[in-house]
C-alpha cells in the first residue's frame, strides 16, 4: 500500500471514528478509536471544545510555516548543491518580526480563552443549586435548592454499582465484558447505584467539597473539573443540552480505590426531574414522620425503687 493509500484509510478511520462519536455523545460513553476532545453537552462544554480546536489550527499553522522552512532550506540550499553559507548573523527586522508575531498569536489566544474562565466563574442566577461531597470512595449529592425553592432532606450516597465491585474482586469468576447497560455499552467501573439526576436546560451550580482527602469531580461533558477540597468549596456550574446519561470520574489520586469512585448524571427533561424530585421529598418527609412515630413509641423506662 502506498503512503498515500495509508493516509485516505487513516482520514477514513478518522471520519468514521468521529461519526460514531457524534453518535454516542449524547449517553457519555467512551466508543474505541474515539478520537480528539468531546465536543460534551453544555454551552460552557462547546466553548472550551471551540477554542481547543482553535488553538490546534492555530498549532498547525505554525507547524507548516515552521516545517515547511526547515524542509525549504534542507532541500534548496544543502551543501551538495552548492550552497554558501551567509556571513551575516543579524538581521533586526527578521527579529522584530519573529518577537511580535509570536506575542500576537498569544494575544489571540488568550482573549477567548479569558473570556471562557470569566464565563466558568459565573454561577449565579442557578436554577438548580447541587452540594458535591467527596469520600473515601464515593460521591454525596444534596440537593440545596431548585427555582428559588429551598429543597427538604433530598440527599443521597452515589458509589460503584454492586455488579462492578462484585466484578473487580480477586478471583471473582465474573468476566467484565459480560456487564453491559441496558443499551448494550460497556459499563464495568462506570455505573453507579444511585446517578445524579438532573434537569435539561437548566443552570446547575455545583458547591464541590470533601469530608476526608482531595478528590476531583469531573465529567467531560460538562468541559470542566474541581477540586473537592477538605474545608474548603468549589462552585461551578453546567448545563445540560440533551437528555442522557454522562459519566466522568474522580481525577486526583485519593487512595486505594481511586479507579472506582465514578460519576453518572442522568438528564432528564424539566417536567420529569419535577415530578422526581417531588416524589423524593415526599419519600424524605414520610421517612421522617417514621422516624419520629417509632421514637415516640417507645415506652417509658419504669420508674426506680
Amino acid at each position: 500500500m502506498s503512503w498515500t493509500a495509508r493516509i485516505g484509510a487513516a482520514l477514513a478511520l478518522a471520519a468514521g471514528s468521529a461519526a460514531a462519536t457524534g453518535a454516542t455523545a449524547a449517553v457519555g460513553h467512551p466508543v474505541p478509536w474515539q478520537l480528539n476532545m468531546t465536543e460534551g453537552a453544555s454551552p460552557l462544554s462547546h466553548q472550551v471544545y471551540d477554542l481547543h480546536m482553535y488553538a490546534f489550527w492555530v498549532c498547525v499553522g505554525i507547524g507548516v510555516v515552521v516545517f515547511g522552512a526547515m524542509i525549504v532550506a534542507m532541500m534548496r540550499f544543502r551543501k551538495s548543491r552548492g550552497a554558501v553559507a551567509e556571513t551575516w548573523t543579524h538581521n533586526v527586522k527578521l527579529e522584530v518580526i519573529w518577537t511580535v508575531v509570536p506575542v500576537l498569536i498569544l494575544i489571540a489566544l488568550a482573549l477567548p480563552a479569558t473570556r471562557i474562565l470569566i464565563n466558568e466563574s459565573n454561577t449565579g442566577d442557578a436554577g438548580l443549586t447541587i452540594k458535591v461531597t467527596g469520600f473515601q470512595w464515593k460521591w454525596r449529592y444534596d440537593y440545596v435548592d431548585y427555582q428559588g425553592r429551598p429543597v427538604s432532606r433530598v440527599g443521597f450516597i452515589s458509589k460503584l454499582a454492586f455488579n462492578s465491585d462484585e466484578a473487580r474482586q480477586l478471583d471473582s469468576g465474573i468476566n467484565p465484558r459480560s456487564l453491559k447497560s441496558k443499551t448494550g455499552y460497556d459499563d464495568y467501573l462506570l455505573n453507579v447505584n444511585h446517578p445524579l439526576v438532573v434537569p435539561t436546560h437548566t443552570k446547575i451550580r455545583f458547591v464541590i467539597t470533601a469530608d476526608d482527602v482531595i478528590h476531583g469531580w469531573w465529567v467531560p461533558a460538562l468541559g470542566w473539573q474541581a477540586d473537592a477540597v477538605p474545608g474548603l468549596i468549589h462552585d461551578m456550574w453546567g448545563e445540560i443540552d440533551t437528555p442522557g446519561t454522562y459519566r466522568g470520574q474522580c481525577a486526583q489520586l485519593c487512595g486505594q480505590d481511586h479507579a472506582y469512585m465514578p460519576i453518572v448524571i442522568k438528564a432528564v427533561p424539566p417536567a420529569a426531574f419535577q415530578g422526581w424530585l417531588a416524589a423524593q421529598e415526599s419519600r424524605a418527609r414520610l421517612d421522617t414522620v417514621a422516624r419520629t412515630v417509632q421514637v415516640t413509641s417507645v415506652p417509658a423506662p419504669a420508674p426506680q425503687g
